[in-house]
């Protein structure tokens, strides 16, 4: 899991602080545009268990398969990988005065999560914690392996 300190990119779709505002509700652009946290065992997507695409709240933009979310007892919706390495960008993040890694959209920039080394029993061993409030599920849009 490689990580960068901060993001210079440029994002394939790229606007304004304003233009998010119109975009997302208040409490998403908390989430996505401030990196903000919601509260554990409260997101609508926690429980979800159809088969389906997750996608990113902000842009759209694909990034993890419903049949890699696993219970992993946090109180988030949990993955143990992206729907390809290139659809999230990883971050390092020294906030709380702590050291995790940052789950990004590579293709808006939204902030999604974190990303723990904590799964255990996945056949990644990562555990990619997401905000609800950070994704869309689109039922049956899963893609095939």
């Amino acid at each position: 899991m490689s990580t960068s300190k901060s993001s210079d990119k440029t994002y394939a779709v790229a606007k304004t602080d304003e233009q998010w505002r119109t975009e997302l509700d208040p409490e998403r652009y908390r989430v996505l545009r401030e990196a903000g946290t919601e509260r554990a065992w409260t997101g609508e997507l926690l429980d979800e268990h159809r088969a389906g695409l997750y996608t990113c709240g902000a842009c759209g933009a694909e990034l993890f398969q419903s049949g890699t979310k696993f219970d992993s007892g946090c109180g988030w919706p949990s993955f143990y990988e992206s729907v390809r390495p290139e659809a999230v960008e990883l971050i390092e993040d020294r906030t709380l005065g702590m050291v995790r890694t940052e789950v990004r959209c590579a293709n808006c920039g939204s902030h999604l999560g974190h990303v723990f080394d904590d799964g255990f029993g996945t056949p990644t061993g990562l555990r990619y914690c997401m905000n609800s409030l950070s994704l869309g599920f689109t039922e049956g849009g899963e893609q095939p392996e």
